[in-house]
């Protein structure tokens, strides 16, 4: 199966990237390459870039895809959590941009052997690189009140305790290992409750294990501040998020590295010494407009934040 992926909001990821000849860009979650193939263009003739992905198979097939600009591209298969030492063990310096894309990517949804759809029979895996812990290991060894706490807190799932509940039930008769065994039971909880809105009863669960299993929302709470610190000044940042969750870590540490004072509000006098870093850049955060949602469905619940680095 060949690793093919849409970017999305590529014409606005340009727009607050600002990518300009011969400058540096990071690429955290790199895919096919689709937004790295534009920053690497408007920065020739010797502007580089560092591509970052968990997933092997993306970083087979950029090697192929971008194989015009290999002089200029560096690859990694590794956590963006890492970039630090990533930066050190690679030599890249002089960041004027970092770029996170936290979707899925379309590759990743339709490969059969990783379990991330509820659309096909698959084994409950869902790493996107070599990780230990499995969909299938959560699903069957998590207590009762750990389970309902993810679906609830990560998938913000209406009926987190009754799916926990019903998980739990039929896992004592027979291990839950495939997608459709666990589809079948969601479905089963949702029998005579109201439907959700344009989604899977199942979309929120699989949402859930996904981000538990590679601990996405740590991973990205490591990397904002680390992106901060590499930046150069007036360096940009932009994240591309698909749920509120981590649209609500973005909000809040742009907001936050964008003041001076971050005391608690009853306090008298500013004791933390905290410094503005950062200017937003978008006031209202950035989503698809209606052409690239017909052209590609995915792109509609992506949200778009960028920040400029003002200080060293």
């Amino acid at each position: 199966m060949k690793f093919k992926h849409q970017p999305v909001l590529v014409k606005e990821v340009l727009q607050y990237l600002s990518p300009k000849a011969n400058e540096n860009f990071i690429d955290c979650t790199f895919g096919a390459g689709g937004h790295a193939k534009e920053i690497l263009r408007l920065t020739a003739p010797a502007g580089k870039l560092l591509g970052i992905d968990l997933d092997p198979e993306a970083i087979k097939a950029a090697k192929e895809n971008l194989k015009n600009f290999r002089n200029r591209i560096v690859l990694v298969n590794d956590n963006y959590k890492n970039l630090k030492e990533i930066i050190y063990d690679t030599g890249f310096n002089k960041i004027n941009g970092i770029l996170l894309d936290l979707g899925i990517s379309s590759y990743e949804l339709q490969d059969q052997t990783r379990g991330f759809s509820f659309k096909v029979s698959a084994f409950l895996d869902m790493r996107f690189g070599n990780g230990k812990k499995t969909a299938a290991d959560v699903v069957n060894h998590y207590k009762e009140e750990e389970l309902a706490k993810i679906f609830k807190e990560y998938g913000e799932e209406r009926y987190s305790r009754q799916i926990a509940r019903e998980i739990v039930l039929s896992r004592k008769k027979n291990k839950i290992n495939t997608t459709d065994q666990l589809v079948s039971l969601i479905e089963k909880v949702y029998k005579n409750k109201p439907k959700p809105h344009k989604i899977h009863v199942a979309t929120k669960i699989f949402q859930a294990l996904r981000i538990e299993v590679n601990d996405e929302l740590n991973n990205l709470k490591k990397i904002l501040p680390v992106s901060l610190e590499i930046l150069e000044k007036e360096g940009r940042l932009v994240v591309i998020s698909f749920h509120s969750l981590e649209d609500r870590i973005v909000k809040h540490f742009f907001r936050q590295e964008a003041k001076d004072c971050i005391c608690p509000p009853e306090s008298l006098e500013c004791r933390c010494q905290h410094k503005a870093r950062l200017r937003i850049l978008t006031k209202k955060v950035v989503m698809a407009g209606k052409e690239e949602i017909i052209s590609n469905p995915r792109s509609r619940s992506a949200k778009l934040r960028a920040a400029l680095k003002i200080n060293v």
